[in-house]
């Protein structure tokens, strides 16, 4: 007797994670910035926020502008596609189609037995040919967020690769502002209040640690996306 066919795989297959949540994303399309980040630069500990910077090594290159398929396009690629933060943390949720810039996220957020979602808006995209700095002009490359109303916290986050284009030095480094928002429900805010700082600090280390292991094995592969030199 022959064995029954298993299922067909096209009938079983899921949507992207993106079309599951596109309502979610739609529901975010007009939602506000839930704080007022035109007084960004007045944000400091002194006023009651957290500023937090982290940076890690990334493989080096040779000196000049990124290598096509070298560190800084293999970490441009990871970058873009929001690939980088531990997925038992956090997931980020978009469309693959729209424009990096004022693009919509939905974090998935997850912690213990429970799921949380949050929007967030792309303020910026960060794309320097030769920054100056004190080490020597950079090449810089990234972008940041800001949180939307009804995130647990108020602030923005930037992410952004950086080489230095007389050492072939390349780091990835994250760079966040932020407080604590309105949470209206108890439970979560007691829980928010004794676990957010730890899972904030979770979220850096194993970014940047998933960060160089990503450039790795890209580079492993010879698999680096070519440099983005411009969002649309």
């Amino acid at each position: 007797m022959r064995s029954p066919a298993g299922p067909d795989p096209a009938a079983t297959a899921r949507p992207p994670l993106w079309e599951q949540h596109r309502a979610r994303l739609d529901s975010y399309a007009n939602t506000e910035v839930n704080y007022d980040f035109t007084r960004q630069n007045e944000y400091t500990t002194a006023t009651g926020w957290r500023i937090d910077d982290y940076e890690t090594d990334l493989p080096a290159e040779a000196p000049g502008p990124p290598a096509t398929a070298g560190s800084f396009a293999a970490a441009q690629d990871v970058l873009q596609r929001y690939a980088f933060p531990p997925p038992d943390l956090i997931t980020g949720i978009f469309s693959p189609d729209g424009p990096l810039e004022n693009r919509i996220m939905v974090l998935r957020a997850q912690f213990l037995f429970f799921k949380f979602y949050f929007g967030v808006r792309v303020s910026g995209v960060t794309d320097e040919a030769a920054r100056d700095t004190p080490h020597g002009p950079e090449r810089v490359w990234g972008y940041g967020y800001r949180t939307l109303e009804g995130h647990f916290e108020r602030g923005q986050i930037d992410f952004t690769i950086h080489k230095n284009l007389q050492t072939g030095a390349v780091q990835f480094r994250i760079h966040a502002v932020s407080q604590s928002g309105q949470i209206r429900n108890p439970f979560y805010w007691v829980g928010f209040k004794l676990f957010g700082r730890m899972l904030q600090r979770k979220f850096a280390r194993e970014s940047l640690k998933r960060m160089r292991e990503m450039v790795a094995a890209a580079l492993a592969q010879g698999a680096a996306a070519p440099s983005v030199s411009a969002i649309a």
